[in-house]
């Protein structure tokens, strides 16, 4: 048993300003001389996660029910936060929510599986005694959950802090921590984050004119408006935890080198998958086609391409002309390559965006074009329908997947076994039990030996993944040298 200072920030609701209160708190533990601080996200969640790391100096992790399991939380949670003066957890969407009527992989779940202390931020626009009736609720909702506070958003002022504060604490008993002001911009409007905001998430960390000066507000913004000191006493005060046994530790020894393709355009990857597949003996190898200097793949036994945003980044995309040649010589080769999302989109023969359509990889024989709202969002279960380069038939891989872009011309099938309606034989490996995929309830776009899919894994509840990137990778070598 041993003592892990840890504590998690949860809302009412997504977009109730968790990540704000996570980041300013994170940069400010650190001020106080915790240098040593953890970041973690709950839930399927790339953007938030990068802006955590960066506030915390290091990778941030994910600790989500669904993706890795109960079991694995613990060992990843414990092996990772020992050592560390405190770690932050940051939750997804509100408190209770989860994927059935039970709220079952919850942030409160999570809370619980790591005997976690819970601080509440809650949007109180417009309201002042009724934000105590909502507290209580929350406080005695679920058996066993400790809210050790609540900071309030969206203030209007001293008067309607005061009131709040009043009643939070005299109908409830929990402590108010800390109070956020309504933020406004140069022109006087009420803005909701001072960081940019995309799609359903912030602006990704890589494209942000100005990430760091974000930060330094976040934290300036906690600084003045919350009682940190009393958010560190609640971390302190957790109870011990009981690691499960860690898994071996250590790395293979392999001759395996795998391609990354990671910069502003594909930056979706969990730090936890490139650390596994370390682990199982490769070297990484970093690429970006968005370098000048790229103008080819290197000597590799496989490629790793994650999401990201590649229709914002389209037009120097395509210009690399000779990579995606490239690219295309290994395939027809036989290089293994799975792609994720924005790798799927990248493969494609084109991406359209706002009218124009940018050349792509020319791997599938369709383009892709945006949506203006999302396609596919929230948890997948998908099931591998027959052989390929990376799993057997029969394999389930949980996942999630959150996409805006759809093929631009639908493949039409009769049996799995049957080519799609072009000249190239492309095929569906993928069945959906639980999500959209690409099309009609299919996922798992196979040709030769790419595996191109809207499904993102994480390695620790889908270990599949690592091994059959292992196994692929080491066929090529062998027969490639």
């Amino acid at each position: 048993m041993r003592q892990y200072p840890r504590v998690v920030v949860a809302g009412l609701s997504g977009g109730s300003g968790k990540t704000t209160l996570s980041l300013g708190l994170i940069r400010a533990f650190r001020k106080k001389g915790l240098s040593k601080t953890l970041a973690f996200k709950k839930g399927p969640d790339y953007i938030d996660a990068a802006w955590l790391g960066a506030a915390s100096g290091g990778p941030c992790y994910n600790l989500d029910p669904f993706l890795i399991g109960r079991e694995n939380i613990l060992r990843s949670f414990t092996s990772r936060s020992a050592g560390f003066d405190i770690s932050l957890i940051e939750g997804n969407r509100g408190l209770f929510d989860g994927m059935d009527l039970k709220g079952s992989q919850s942030t409160a779940t999570l809370a619980g599986i790591l005997k976690a202390p819970v601080v509440l931020i809650m949007d109180v626009s417009k309201m002042t005694r009724t934000a105590a009736a909502i507290v209580l609720g929350m406080k005695n909702f679920e058996p066993g959950l400790e809210l050790a506070g609540v900071v309030l958003n969206r203030v209007a002022g001293a008067r309607h802090e005061s009131m709040l504060r009043q009643s939070i604490e005299h109908y409830t008993g929990v402590p108010v921590l800390g109070a956020l002001p309504k933020m406004k911009d140069r022109k006087g409007k009420e803005k909701k984050s001072s960081i940019s905001e995309r799609h359903m998430g912030l602006l990704a960390l890589k494209e942000h004119p100005e990430a760091e000066a974000a930060l330094d507000r976040a934290c300036e913004l906690v600084e003045k408006s919350v009682n940190v000191e009393a958010v560190i006493e609640a971390a302190r005060r957790a109870p011990r935890l009981k690691a499960p046994a860690q898994q071996a530790a250590g790395k293979r020894k392999s001759e395996i080198v795998i391609g990354v393709i990671q910069d502003r355009a594909f930056q979706f990857y969990y730090p936890e998958n490139l650390e596994a597949l370390e682990r199982s003996g490769a070297a990484l190898e970093m690429i970006s086609p968005l370098s000048e200097k790229t103008k080819g793949l290197p000597d590799i036994h496989a490629l790793y391409i994650g999401g990201g945003f590649p229709e914002t980044n389209a037009i120097p995309l395509s210009k690399n002309k000779a990579f995606l040649r490239s690219l295309k010589e290994k395939i027809e080769q036989g290089l293994p390559v799975y792609a994720e999302c924005g790798g799927l989109m990248y493969l494609a023969s084109n991406i359209e965006v706002e009218g124009a359509k940018h050349p792509m990889a020319g791997i599938f024989p369709f383009g892709m074009t945006l949506e203006k709202r999302p396609v596919a969002h929230g948890y997948s279960i998908a099931r591998i329908r027959e052989q390929n380069a990376f799993y057997p038939a029969g394999t389930v891989l949980k996942g999630h997947e959150f996409h805006y872009s759809r093929p631009q011309r639908i493949f039409k099938f009769k049996t799995s076994k049957k080519k799609a309606d072009n000249d190239q034989d492309v095929r569906f490996a993928l069945e959906m039990e639980r999500g959209t995929g690409i099309e009609n309830g299919l996922d798992g776009l196979v040709y030769k030996n790419v595996f191109a899919t809207y499904t993102h894994t994480h390695a620790l509840g889908t270990p599949e993944w690592v091994r059959g990137i292992m196994k692929a990778a080491e066929k090529f070598r062998k027969e490639n040298g």
